[in-house]
Protein backbone atom coordinates (compact mmCIF):
# COMPACT_ATOMS: atom_id res chain seq x y z
CA UNK A 1 0.00 0.00 0.00
CA UNK A 2 2.79 2.40 0.90
CA UNK A 3 4.45 1.65 -2.46
CA UNK A 4 1.25 2.63 -4.32
CA UNK A 5 1.01 5.92 -2.45
CA UNK A 6 4.64 6.72 -3.33
CA UNK A 7 4.00 5.94 -7.01
CA UNK A 8 0.84 8.06 -6.95
CA UNK A 9 2.63 11.02 -5.33
CA UNK A 10 5.53 10.70 -7.74
CA UNK A 11 3.08 10.69 -10.68
CA UNK A 12 1.25 13.77 -9.40
CA UNK A 13 4.50 15.69 -8.85
CA UNK A 14 5.77 14.71 -12.30
CA UNK A 15 2.49 15.82 -13.87
CA UNK A 16 2.66 19.22 -12.18
CA UNK A 17 6.25 19.70 -13.30
CA UNK A 18 5.39 18.86 -16.90
CA UNK A 19 2.34 21.13 -16.89
CA UNK A 20 4.37 23.93 -15.31
CA UNK A 21 7.12 23.63 -17.91
CA UNK A 22 4.60 23.57 -20.74
CA UNK A 23 4.18 27.35 -20.55
CA UNK A 24 7.83 27.93 -21.28
CA UNK A 25 9.91 27.58 -24.40
CA UNK A 26 13.32 25.97 -24.08
CA UNK A 27 14.66 28.37 -26.73
CA UNK A 28 13.33 31.44 -24.92
CA UNK A 29 11.19 32.54 -27.87
CA UNK A 30 7.64 33.77 -27.39
CA UNK A 31 5.84 34.11 -30.71
CA UNK A 32 2.48 34.83 -29.11
CA UNK A 33 -0.40 34.07 -31.47
CA UNK A 34 1.79 34.34 -34.57
CA UNK A 35 1.65 31.38 -36.92
CA UNK A 36 3.73 32.60 -39.88
CA UNK A 37 7.00 34.42 -40.43
CA UNK A 38 8.25 36.30 -43.47
CA UNK A 39 11.96 37.00 -43.82
CA UNK A 40 12.81 39.08 -46.86
CA UNK A 41 16.13 38.90 -48.71
CA UNK A 42 18.68 41.17 -47.00
CA UNK A 43 20.52 43.05 -49.75
CA UNK A 44 24.16 43.95 -49.23
CA UNK A 45 24.35 47.76 -49.29
CA UNK A 46 27.78 47.93 -47.61
CA UNK A 47 30.57 49.86 -49.32
CA UNK A 48 32.65 46.66 -49.42
CA UNK A 49 30.76 43.68 -50.88
CA UNK A 50 31.22 40.01 -49.99
CA UNK A 51 29.31 38.20 -52.78
CA UNK A 52 27.83 35.37 -50.67
CA UNK A 53 26.95 37.42 -47.59
CA UNK A 54 23.36 38.41 -48.44
CA UNK A 55 22.29 34.88 -49.26
CA UNK A 56 24.09 33.37 -46.27
CA UNK A 57 22.69 35.89 -43.79
CA UNK A 58 19.11 35.56 -45.06
CA UNK A 59 19.30 31.76 -45.00
CA UNK A 60 20.85 31.68 -41.52
CA UNK A 61 18.10 33.94 -40.14
CA UNK A 62 15.38 31.81 -41.73
CA UNK A 63 16.99 28.61 -40.42
CA UNK A 64 17.22 29.98 -36.87
CA UNK A 65 13.54 30.90 -36.71
CA UNK A 66 12.30 27.69 -38.30
CA UNK A 67 14.46 25.60 -35.93
CA UNK A 68 13.65 27.43 -32.70
CA UNK A 69 9.97 28.27 -33.22
CA UNK A 70 6.85 26.61 -34.58
CA UNK A 71 6.36 29.40 -37.14
CA UNK A 72 5.77 28.58 -40.79
CA UNK A 73 8.01 30.45 -43.24
CA UNK A 74 5.99 32.29 -45.92
CA UNK A 75 6.94 34.54 -48.85
CA UNK A 76 4.35 37.26 -48.12
CA UNK A 77 1.90 38.32 -45.44
CA UNK A 78 3.65 36.79 -42.43
CA UNK A 79 2.43 37.58 -38.94
CA UNK A 80 6.04 38.41 -38.11
CA UNK A 81 8.00 40.20 -40.85
CA UNK A 82 11.73 40.87 -41.09
CA UNK A 83 13.29 43.10 -43.71
CA UNK A 84 16.39 45.25 -43.97
CA UNK A 85 19.87 45.34 -45.43
CA UNK A 86 23.51 44.70 -44.67
CA UNK A 87 24.88 48.20 -44.17
CA UNK A 88 28.53 47.62 -43.27
CA UNK A 89 31.25 45.07 -44.01
CA UNK A 90 34.52 46.52 -42.77
CA UNK A 91 38.06 45.33 -42.12
CA UNK A 92 40.14 47.38 -39.66
CA UNK A 93 43.60 46.86 -38.17
CA UNK A 94 43.25 46.23 -34.44
CA UNK A 95 46.72 46.12 -32.94
CA UNK A 96 50.13 47.15 -34.15
CA UNK A 97 53.56 45.56 -33.95
CA UNK A 98 56.79 47.37 -33.08
CA UNK A 99 57.33 47.83 -36.85
CA UNK A 100 54.09 49.85 -37.15
CA UNK A 101 52.28 47.07 -39.03
CA UNK A 102 49.02 45.42 -38.10
CA UNK A 103 49.29 42.37 -35.86
CA UNK A 104 45.58 41.65 -35.98
CA UNK A 105 42.63 42.64 -38.17
CA UNK A 106 38.93 42.83 -37.35
CA UNK A 107 36.07 42.07 -39.71
CA UNK A 108 32.86 43.81 -38.62
CA UNK A 109 29.44 43.27 -40.16
CA UNK A 110 26.43 45.48 -39.41
CA UNK A 111 22.85 44.69 -40.40
CA UNK A 112 19.90 47.08 -40.24
CA UNK A 113 16.74 45.11 -39.35
CA UNK A 114 13.12 46.20 -39.57
CA UNK A 115 10.85 43.93 -37.52
CA UNK A 116 7.08 44.13 -37.80
CA UNK A 117 4.73 42.11 -35.62
CA UNK A 118 1.35 42.45 -37.32
CA UNK A 119 -0.42 41.05 -34.24
CA UNK A 120 1.39 43.18 -31.62
CA UNK A 121 2.50 46.48 -33.22
CA UNK A 122 4.09 47.65 -29.97
CA UNK A 123 6.83 45.05 -30.60
CA UNK A 124 7.90 46.61 -33.93
CA UNK A 125 11.42 48.01 -34.20
CA UNK A 126 14.12 49.15 -36.57
CA UNK A 127 17.56 48.46 -35.17
CA UNK A 128 21.16 47.83 -36.19
CA UNK A 129 22.91 44.64 -35.14
CA UNK A 130 26.67 44.27 -35.39
CA UNK A 131 29.39 41.82 -34.49
CA UNK A 132 33.04 41.21 -35.34
CA UNK A 133 35.72 38.56 -35.80
CA UNK A 134 39.44 39.10 -35.15
CA UNK A 135 42.07 37.30 -37.19
CA UNK A 136 45.83 37.50 -37.62
CA UNK A 137 47.20 40.12 -39.99
CA UNK A 138 49.28 37.46 -41.73
CA UNK A 139 46.11 35.57 -42.66
CA UNK A 140 44.10 36.25 -45.79
CA UNK A 141 40.36 36.73 -45.34
CA UNK A 142 39.54 33.92 -47.76
CA UNK A 143 38.70 30.24 -47.62
CA UNK A 144 38.50 28.72 -44.16
CA UNK A 145 39.30 32.01 -42.38
CA UNK A 146 36.42 33.77 -44.16
CA UNK A 147 34.05 30.85 -43.56
CA UNK A 148 34.87 30.82 -39.85
CA UNK A 149 34.53 34.60 -39.59
CA UNK A 150 31.16 34.66 -41.34
CA UNK A 151 29.84 31.71 -39.32
CA UNK A 152 30.74 33.29 -35.98
CA UNK A 153 29.53 36.78 -36.89
CA UNK A 154 26.26 35.66 -38.46
CA UNK A 155 25.49 33.23 -35.65
CA UNK A 156 25.81 36.05 -33.13
CA UNK A 157 23.86 38.61 -35.18
CA UNK A 158 20.99 36.23 -35.97
CA UNK A 159 20.76 35.16 -32.32
CA UNK A 160 20.71 38.83 -31.25
CA UNK A 161 17.86 39.48 -33.73
CA UNK A 162 15.97 36.45 -32.38
CA UNK A 163 16.45 37.66 -28.81
CA UNK A 164 15.33 41.22 -29.62
CA UNK A 165 12.22 40.14 -31.54
CA UNK A 166 10.71 37.08 -29.89
CA UNK A 167 12.76 36.47 -26.74
CA UNK A 168 12.41 40.14 -25.66
CA UNK A 169 15.95 40.29 -24.27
Amino acid sequence: MKNRINIFLFSIITLFILIGCGAYSFTGGNTGKAKTIQIDFFRNQAPLIEPTLSQKFTQDLQDLFTRQTNLTLVNAGGDLHFSGEIVDYRINPMSATANQTAAQNRLTITVNVIFENKLEEKDDFEKRFSFYYDYGATQQLTGAVLDTALSEILERITQDIFNASVAKW
